[in-house]
């Protein structure tokens, strides 16, 4: 086998796991379903194939061996390239973007808890859980086995934990909340609406079509986040609530994923190109810091009990 066939080997086998991600999250999130729904009732679309994935992005632990350099090795396996560096200092975040082998293929946003930073008291209870991972669990995957990586990526690294201790992470940090429970569930995945047709391909426009439906927006910084330059906009729905069964067998109601929205505008050197003749490589690359702090926040009680008081 040439290099150009083990090429796209590598990039069927990303599409497999992407398959797999998609799947499974939107079992876990019936907005997506219903978002579908909507949008080819009014016509934005003629089939799901239309949508444009943006980005998808994924959440971790910052402690050895897992985090940001354990689960990012599986994407630079299918020739993701790793670019800008991001720090959330007052949610005690690091992150990374990477940019896909092809245009097809999403961004990937990538996010880890710096685990150092929190309490002595928060690190011993995420320490005492995580700490069942001994070895980086990517080293030893077959990364050319897509059925292997999507069972990785929706397994349990650690065991079940306890409603009390669930609790006691999210006081602190309710990223940590999220991950203790959730692992590496998809957080989200994202919608271009600029190639949508117009009169719903911005990000103002496309939030009062989500509203006009009965979808709830985070509201965490506005509705619509807007880069310094002006050229990437984003929005989100508030996370859906999922029954998530704890360690001693009872159930509660907690934070599972969402859905976010993104418009990038083009870049001053190619405004004078008509839509249609716009490619990816013309529009704004990359993530803001701002943007990406409040939207982190769509999966905090801040925004989810307010979903739960209007429903």
């Amino acid at each position: 086998m040439d290099e150009k066939d083990r090429v796209e080997e590598r990039l069927a086998t990303l599409q497999r796991v992407l398959d797999g991600l998609m799947q499974r999250y939107q079992q876990r999130v019936p907005d997506v379903g219903r978002l579908v729904r909507v949008m080819q009732n009014e016509g934005l679309i003629a089939s799901p194939a239309e949508i444009e994935n943006d980005h998808i992005a994924f959440r971790t632990m910052g402690v050895a061996p897992l985090g940001i350099q354990s689960l990012e090795k599986i994407f630079l396996h299918y020739g993701y390239q790793r670019r800008d560096f991001y720090t959330f200092t007052e949610k005690k975040l690091n992150a990374f973007w990477y940019h896909p082998p092809r245009e097809t293929f999403p961004r990937i946003f990538i996010s880890e808890l710096r685990v150092a930073e929190l309490s002595a008291e928060a690190q011993h209870l995420i320490r005492s859980y995580t700490g069942d991972v001994v070895t980086d669990p990517v080293a030893s995957l077959d990364l050319d086995n897509a059925e292997a990586v999507d069972r990785f990526l929706h397994q349990a690294l650690w065991h079940l934990p306890t409603w009390h201790d669930y609790q006691q992470l999210q006081a602190e940090s309710e990223y940590a909340a999220w991950v203790i429970y959730n692992r590496y569930y998809l957080n989200h995945f994202t919608i271009a609406v600029h190639n949508l047709p117009d009169g719903y391909n911005t990000i103002p426009d496309f939030n009062a079509f989500l509203e006009r439906h009965g979808f709830q927006l985070n509201q965490a910084g506005g509705k619509v986040k807007i880069s310094p330059d002006g050229k990437l906009l984003q929005s989100a729905t508030v996370a859906q609530m999922v029954t998530a069964r704890f360690a001693e067998g009872d159930e509660h109601s907690i934070a599972g994923s969402y859905v976010e929205f993104a418009e990038r505008r083009p870049l001053d050197e190619f405004l004078h190109l008509p839509a249609n003749q716009l490619r990816r490589e013309h529009r704004r690359e990359g993530f803001e810091t701002n943007n990406a702090n409040t939207i982190f926040e769509s999966t905090y009680s801040s925004q989810t009990h307010e979903k739960e008081t209007t429903n």
